[in-house]
């Protein structure tokens, strides 16, 4: 994880501002994982998985302003970006530390994660879904807005296709745009969505669903037995 930890420590300060250039229909990926939200506490405990600079965060507290945030990223730099966008808000815990080797703690009302679980290898995947089960109340869910691979080699292509047009669509100048592809191609390993959702459901999630998708783009949830 040392390699992710740096690679998001170098680019803390310009994420957010380049984020709505890298993704593709940004505001209604995230806007899926948040209205897939919900909660049996008015004032939910939220536990945010790669948190990074706080932006999914941001919107949970928008639909729950009376929530207890936890923020946990492996990147410093990450989250000290987001201790500047929710500086003099209270309930808000900040925790670096190596997700997939952490303990999660809890329980929680929400477990959410957003463009980070992707970048696991395959069998950290599998052992954080079950903590993230384990670190739920009865009932409760889980959201993951987050990469996908396309189910056949034809189809990853074409996503990838895709999602290579909109990056050189932007404002962002050739160097960037390289950056971003090397770290892609460094960082990413995804997986596909068919074996994501059977995870879940081995892991004891018992109503799992796909809210979004744009190609590689993907929001499921699942709710806690």
């Amino acid at each position: 994880m040392e390699h992710i930890k740096n690679a998001f420590d170098n680019i803390a300060a310009e994420y957010d501002s380049q984020r709505q250039y890298v993704i593709p229909e940004m505001d209604e990926y995230y806007g899926a994982a948040v209205w897939a939200a919900e909660s049996p506490e008015n004032n939910p405990a939220i536990l945010d998985i790669g948190a990074g600079a706080g932006l999914l965060s941001a919107l949970m507290l928008q639909k729950f302003p009376g929530a207890t945030l936890t923020l946990l990223d492996i990147s410093e730099n990450m989250l000290a970006v987001a201790r500047q966008r929710f500086s003099g808000r209270k309930n808000i815990r900040y925790i670096v530390n190596d997700y997939s080797r952490a303990e999660l703690e809890g329980p929680y009302d929400i477990v959410c994660s957003a463009l980070s679980i992707h970048h696991l290898a395959t069998e950290d995947k599998f052992k954080l879904f079950e903590k993230i089960y384990s670190a739920l109340k009865p009932g409760c869910m889980f959201i993951n807005a987050d990469q996908a691979d396309g189910e056949t080699f034809y189809f990853r292509q074409r996503y990838l296709d895709y999602w290579n047009q909109f990056l050189k669509s932007g404002p962002l100048n050739e160097q960037v745009h390289i950056e971003i592809l090397n770290r892609r191609d460094i960082l990413d390993r995804n997986e596909k969505l068919s074996v994501q959702m059977q995870w879940l459901k081995e892991c004891g999630f018992y109503e799992v669903d796909v809210v979004f998708k744009n190609r590689i783009f993907i929001v499921t949830v699942a709710r806690k037995a």
